[in-house]
């Protein structure tokens, strides 16, 4: 049988993991505010600085570190990092006052774009050798960081979103299954409440970004049953909010996300728990399941564990339709130093990104990379599950313009809301359709 790939944006996911299986990590957020640290103690030839969502000390920022010390070492420049939670507010106000970073992480395409349609960042056309990118990574990573023709941004690690985390002996105590439908896991969430356990942890604490978790609890959903165009027309902003597809969406992540019997700690658990500490509960038993990119494997009590031991995951399962979500964490130049394009050059190679996977917590976009650096089982399963699906898309919030996402009626606001108060659900999807319309233009 023929295999069908659909690609939303052109993005050819399939092709990065023919030569680097994943263990993941994401473009949402992932770090606390205003930290500041020199990742790399020289300046011999120069500095640059460089924002990211990474908090200093988090294994994620370790893992960076490691990662640009061999540049470091063998060009003499020096890297002023600095982690803020909210990363698109800091740079949208650093560049209105002419002051941005030389590099940052970027939220996200969409966020991407609207930076280089502003002439804030800096066109990376003669920066990076572009054929060489597009034999490593394959274009359609390239076109996916491009606006009107020119490359904006690089991706330096990837994430496959849609994993369900479990304790394989917790469900072997407990008699539980794995299941492999969308009916065997609505079974197995009621049986555990039935047995008086708790089925999901939740964490959507992100200080500024809070509630990002939750968008790709609804992307998931809204993928899988609506289908690939949906999904496409809803991120996009041609699709209403106020559609019934994007109303189920809710309503389904809402029948467990805002009822106490379900969720640790109830929804105001869920809001309060820091995402990198969400699945922390199915290691010592108060909770079963915990949806959470692959990414996650680097963060909280998953990073002490044993992968394939300790814990293991299944694919969020197809309703009405199958598919897999990806996401990368994107970079962009600000300020064109001699610096900052060794920096941007020497991100994009697989020595580099092989770093990070050999750490755990990333999966590489360089094909390039050895699928002998995955540190476990776990990673090369996260990359099979993206592999082997037969329609692969983008993070949807990722795409979208960042007013979609932070301001009023915004993403996150429309979901905390929602599992606050899920009777105002049909008022709160009529503001964020009109926050739609404005981000949208209409």
């Amino acid at each position: 049988m023929t295999r069908r790939f659909r690609f939303l944006v052109p993005l050819a996911v399939v092709m990065l993991v023919a030569a680097a299986c994943d263990s993941g990590t994401s473009g949402s957020p992932g770090a606390s505010g205003g930290t500041a640290a020199a990742a790399c103690d020289t300046d011999e030839n120069g500095t640059v600085s460089v924002l990211a969502v990474w908090a200093t000390g988090d294994a994620e920022y370790e893992s960076f570190q490691a990662m640009v010390e061999p540049f470091c070492e063998e060009t003499g420049i020096g890297i002023a990092y600095e982690g803020t939670r909210d990363a698109n507010q800091v740079l949208s106000t650093r560049v209105q006052g002419g002051n941005p970073p030389d590099v940052a992480g970027l939220p996200g395409p969409g966020a991407m774009a609207q930076f280089a349609n502003e002439d804030a960042l800096t066109p990376l056309d003669d920066v990076l050798d572009l054929d060489l990118m597009a034999e490593q990574y394959g274009e359609s990573w390239v076109d996916l960081a491009s606006v009107d023709d020119s490359v904006y941004g690089i991706f330096i690690k990837a994430s496959v979103k849609g994993p369900i985390w479990y304790s394989p002996s917790a469900f072997e105590e407990a008699g539980y299954a794995v299941p492999e439908t969308w009916e065997d896991l609505e079974a197995l969430v009621e049986q555990i409440v039935a047995d008086d356990g708790t089925p999901w942890c939740i964490g959507l604490g992100s200080e500024a970004a809070t509630g990002w978790p939750a968008t790709d609890w609804i992307e998931d959903i809204l993928l899988r049953q609506a289908g690939a165009d949906v999904y496409e027309q809803w991120y996009t902003g041609e699709l209403p909010w106020t559609d019934p597809a994007v109303q189920t969406a809710f309503e389904t992540y809402g029948r467990w996300a805002t009822d106490e019997q379900y969720v640790k700690g109830g929804p105001d658990g869920a809001i309060s728990t820091t995402f990198q500490n969400g699945g922390d509960g199915i290691f010592d038993g108060s909770c079963y399941l915990h949806h959470q990119a692959s990414f996650i494997t680097g963060l909280g009590a998953f990073a002490e564990a044993e992968a394939g031991t300790d814990y293991d995951f299944f694919m969020f399962p197809p309703i009405e339709h199958d598919g897999v979500i990806a996401a990368g964490d994107l970079f962009g130049m600000f300020n064109d130093t001699e610096q900052a394009r060794q920096l941007m050059q020497y991100l994009t190679t697989p020595e580099a990104q092989q770093i990070w996977v050999e750490r755990g917590g990333a999966l590489s976009p360089n094909r390039e990379v050895s699928l002998d650096a995955y540190p476990d089982d776990i990673s090369r399963k996260s990359a099979e599950a993206l592999v082997n699906a037969e329609v692969v898309v983008f993070d949807g919030s990722d795409l979208m313009p960042a007013e979609m996402i932070e301001g009023q009626g915004g993403f996150y606001e429309t979901i905390l809301n929602y599992m606050r108060s899920p009777d105002q659900l049909p008022e709160l999807l009529e503001e964020a359709d009109a926050t739609r319309e404005s981000a949208f233009g209409g």
